[in-house]
């Protein structure tokens, strides 16, 4: 039975990440960072069916220690670094713990795995946002990062550091470069969320009008199940290389509302109001992959478009605001 640790277990992707892997026949352990919201921590994990199959380890990614612990504990076979502050907007108002956490704890990770599993697979999650004012536009593995946040800022340093580590120490080091993927266990702090929660409250009575910043951005918006068996299949290959996931289509902010909207037959255009104070300090504003090395050399391909995620996500939020209104 293979072993596999995910840091980030209790966020969207190491959820369903997890999943995939007990599906697989997986051991499954999970780094958590205990806080005093240890009674929500498994909300994602419990959404999904599989929290009492995950083994919950003590960790922190900005202690050493504690992961040097995890891996002599665990021996594991595959290490998934998913653990970061991810949230784009929080990195202005907090940029030095996200430096700390997102960029120097990847490579606490990438440390640990060299001292005491260097056998062991790495995946490191690097994201589109890397690529910030794009360089191309169409942005592939060779397509130069331009960040424009303190969350892309470390995102790149961890990505060049798991870089370093393959070609320095010859682990078997990859990075996964997803662009946006979303689910039904999406942080309600992320667009998405807040628009297919928003619509439910509105579709349900509960408030009449959604507030956004810039709806004119465009992302490559996957979904977060297909994005995770990418990751997996990453750490399959004989080869350690990095790969761009996307579905290589993109979409604006304003048709992706759209879309929510439509499937409970409401106009956006009598709920939707525009907030300057939402905007960034600096927007990113197209992002589009090429997902080809990914589809010829691990085989992956998108299933769920763009229409079935924001329809999923909405008939879940439905449900879990008629839950909360009783």
């Amino acid at each position: 039975m293979k072993r596999a640790l995910i840091t980030g277990v209790t966020g969207q992707d190491g959820a369903y990440l997890a999943a995939l892997l007990l599906e697989k026949g997986y051991e499954v352990f999970g780094l958590v960072r205990r806080s005093s919201s240890a009674d929500v921590i498994d909300a994602k994990l419990r959404w999904l069916g599989v929290h009492n199959d995950v083994r919950f380890v003590d960790g922190n990614l900005l202690d050493l220690s504690s992961l040097i612990r995890a891996m002599r504990d665990i021996k594991p076979d595959e290490v998934y670094n998913l653990a970061a502050q991810s949230f784009v907007k929080s990195s202005w108002m907090q940029p030095i713990l996200t430096g700390q956490v997102t960029g120097l704890g990847a490579v606490n990770v990438l440390e640990a795995v060299r001292l005491d599993a260097p056998q062991a697979r790495f995946y490191q999650a690097s994201s589109s946002e890397m690529y910030g004012l794009i360089q191309e536009p169409v942005q592939s593995e060779t397509t130069p990062f331009y960040p424009r946040s303190p969350y892309a800022v470390a995102k790149v340093y961890a990505h060049g550091m798991t870089v370093n580590y393959r070609e320095s120490f010859g682990l078997h080091a990859s990075n996964g470069i997803l662009f946006n993927h979303e689910s039904p266990v999406r942080g309600i702090e992320f667009v998405t969320r807040k628009v297919t929660d928003g619509v439910a409250r509105i579709k349900l009575g509960l408030q009449t009008e959604l507030r956004l910043g810039n709806i004119d951005a465009k992302r490559d918006w996957g979904h977060s199940k297909d994005y995770v068996r990418a990751m997996w299949m990453m750490l399959q290959q004989d080869k350690p290389e990095d790969y761009v996931i996307a579905t290589g289509r993109t979409t604006t902010v304003r048709d992706m509302c759209r879309i929510a909207f439509a499937h409970v037959d409401l106009n956006i255009d009598d709920h939707l109001v525009i907030d300057p104070d939402l905007f960034r300090p600096a927007e990113v504003d197209v992002l589009l992959g090429n997902p080809a090395k990914a589809r010829s050399k691990l085989g992956w391909e998108p299933t769920i478009t763009l229409e079935q995620l924001i329809q999923e996500m909405v008939e879940a939020d439905l449900r879990r605001v008629r839950q909360q209104i009783g």
